[in-house]
């Protein structure tokens, strides 16, 4: 319902505005190219974003300047345009980018090959149409698909051709929300909200977020009025980002039992313990992406006092892959989403092993909700709960607050997109 919400209200954005004047962005975008010369861009090929994310800031910054030399070298500016020689890494934007609408036009010549990287993964394609040699890999269809997605699969090949004959500006209307991308080609709409596959990794999905890159080879191309505007998502107004997806700074306890992989937090194999948030918290929104291997097991601890089991001295909600052999004969409150030793989940919305999955807990008083997915899959009062009947009562009934973290039981389980709203 996102998607369709954020494209329907992105569709009254009149494609008239496109460029009123060259490099002057419509009213809510900003210029990725000042019409004058390189600032904010450096030079990347296709390889893995990941591989700029594990930089330091000071191997990031030098690895931006050794660049400028081949970007230099292929590429430069003209009465405002941006020319590439065909040649060379391909430009890449400093900053990173999560959901955005992008606006480009482009003019290239015979033979050339070029594309538009989104979240730094290959691409929007722009083909040499007339180029009976590639006409077998699908350039007789025209530019504007999603040319890295699998063979048959949605959005690979643009719905109409649309490219304008040589010489002629083409114009880009990209829009990017989550993992779905459309496309319009010069007014056209040619890829209609269609998942772009993370063409580095195709068992996960794309990134949250990365660069923009114009890619080129094949012959020269020149662009011009290279637009964004990043889309901020109503529903995470107010929520602060609790991993940067790069290190574990801000984070204390079982710091050294845990590591960053792939812009994910991941719990060491044979390594334990809770690696807690900096801050405590009372009532809140905790939304987080988790990933789980075969038999994984973890959990959320929720108002902890920062020491001992939070499946006793707290709260714990399980993280647990549920259709494991050895967890054959888990309890009802064992199962993924549950607060363990106190409320059953529901089951049947957890993704098969190795996907990532979505899941949101809100606490506020004694009422907890787990959302998984999009499907709720426990809504408890603990009040109302008789505590007479429970085994051994969680020490988390008599606490109002408390850090909040990862509990981790030896097994690789990973979460990254992790944010937080006091309620």
């Amino acid at each position: 319902m996102r998607y369709l919400f954020l494209s329907a209200a992105i569709c009254f954005i009149s494609l008239s505005q496109f460029a009123v004047a060259q490099n002057v962005p419509p009213k809510g975008f900003k210029a990725l190219f000042n019409g004058k010369d390189l600032e904010g861009w450096f030079g990347h090929g296709t390889k893995d974003p990941r591989t700029l994310w594990k930089m330091s800031p000071e191997e990031l910054k030098a690895h931006h300047e050794k660049t400028l030399k081949d970007i230099n070298a292929h590429w430069s500016v003209e009465n405002g345009e941006l020319i590439n020689d065909g040649k060379g890494l391909y430009l890449t934007t400093k900053k990173d980018y999560k959901d955005f609408e992008l606006l480009v036009e482009y003019k290239t010549v015979p033979k050339a090959d070029s594309g538009i990287y989104l979240r730094g993964v290959p691409q929007v394609q722009i083909w040499d149409p007339t180029e009976k040699a590639k006409w077998d890999i699908g350039a007789d269809k025209g530019s504007g698909g999603l040319w890295n997605n699998s063979k048959g699969a949605p959005g690979k090949d643009p719905s109409k051709k649309m490219d304008k004959p040589f010489g002629e500006w083409n114009k880009f209307h990209i829009i990017m929300i989550g993992e779905r991308v459309t496309v319009y080609l010069n007014g056209e709409k040619v890829v209609n909200n269609v998942v772009m596959e993370n063409y580095f990794d195709r068992k996960i999905p794309i990134f949250e977020k990365g660069p923009i890159q114009l890619q080129t080879h094949g012959g020269e191309i020149r662009w011009r009025n290279v637009f964004i505007r990043e889309i901020k998502s109503g529903e995470e107004k107010g929520f602060q980002t609790l991993f940067n997806g790069k290190d574990l700074i801000g984070w204390h306890g079982a710091v050294n039992n845990y590591e960053v992989v792939d812009g994910s937090i991941m719990c060491k194999k044979g390594k334990g313990g809770t690696l807690y948030a900096k801050e405590e918290y009372s009532d809140f929104a905790f939304r987080f992406e988790f990933q789980l291997p075969p038999g994984g097991n973890n959990g959320i601890a929720v108002r902890s006092p920062g020491k001992g089991d939070p499946a006793w001295e707290a709260y714990e909600i399980q993280v647990i892959d549920n259709t494991a052999k050895k967890y054959a004969n888990l309890q009802p409150y064992q199962f993924h989403g549950s607060v363990y030793g106190l409320a059953p989940a529901q089951r049947g919305a957890l993704l098969p092993v190795g996907e990532w999955n979505k899941q949101e807990i809100i606490f506020k008083g004694s009422h907890i909700q787990v959302i998984l997915n999009e499907t709720t899959i426990l809504d408890q009062d603990i009040s109302k709960i008789d505590l007479s009947k429970i085994k051994r009562v969680p020490k988390g009934v008599k606490r109002s607050s408390g850090f909040i973290g990862f509990a981790g039981h030896s097994d690789p389980v990973k979460f990254r997109n992790v944010r937080i709203k006091r309620l």
